[in-house]
């Protein structure tokens, strides 16, 4: 199989990396509440270079994973998966080289955030079909569904943080700041399912990575 077994390697390390600079910054950056300050919001404090690491070494793992398996895919749904697979990376690198107060900083969410899920359905359903990566069709759909689901719960639960927030008498600020407090009432769970969002981003490329190293025999 035409597997590129150092790029597949290098998606897996590159995707813990990730995984665990983002781990770290819950301990390093307690200040920021997980329950609704998202993720890019740790960059306004003293270990920006670790959300910086974080950011990169997630847009090296959708890239890693690009080149490790682009030579699986067959189908035209699989390919256009590939073309939003890189403007998921893009979307991630400009995380790391834009912080929130930056105003490129929305580009790269609207980037990283939807096309992840597009690439990661469009890929598992060609990879699926092909010999040996059937196998593992069920653990493949499902880490691959799991993306947009996270993706629609984000969604709700930021609805129900702005919708709650302002009723309650707070005022929308688009001035980043460390400090925030949250008027009594208000639905704060929006951070976690941000946090889910990455995680189960990350799982995919992850699972898929692995997935190609156990076919090409290195795993």
């Amino acid at each position: 199989m035409k597997i590129s077994v150092p790029a597949a390697k290098l998606a897996l390390l590159s995707g813990t990396i990730a995984l665990a600079a983002l781990f770290s910054l819950h301990f390093l950056s307690p200040e920021f509440n997980p329950s609704f300050r998202m993720v890019s919001e740790y960059a306004l404090g003293k270990y920006e270079f670790v959300l910086t690491t974080f950011f990169f070494a997630w847009a090296l793992s959708a890239f890693a994973l690009f080149f490790a398996i682009r030579s699986q895919i067959k189908t035209l749904g699989g390919k256009i998966g590939l073309f939003f697979l890189l403007l998921a990376g893009v979307g991630m690198a400009m995380g790391g080289l834009f912080d929130v107060s930056h105003p490129l900083h929305g580009a790269a969410f609207g980037l990283g955030v939807p096309g992840l899920p597009i690439a990661a359905v469009l890929i598992t359903l060609s990879l699926v079909r092909q010999q040996g990566w059937d196998k593992h069709k069920k653990v493949l759909l499902w880490t691959a569904n799991l993306t947009w689901i996270s993706l629609i719960l984000m969604a709700v639960t930021m609805f129900l943080f702005i919708s709650s927030f302002t009723q309650n008498g707070g005022v929308i600020d688009t001035t980043p700041r460390v400090e925030l407090t949250l008027p009594e009432g208000t639905i704060a769970i929006v951070g976690w399912f941000n946090r889910l969002l990455v995680v189960t981003y990350i799982v995919w490329v992850i699972k898929t990575a692995w997935v190609a190293l156990k076919l090409k025999g290195k795993k």
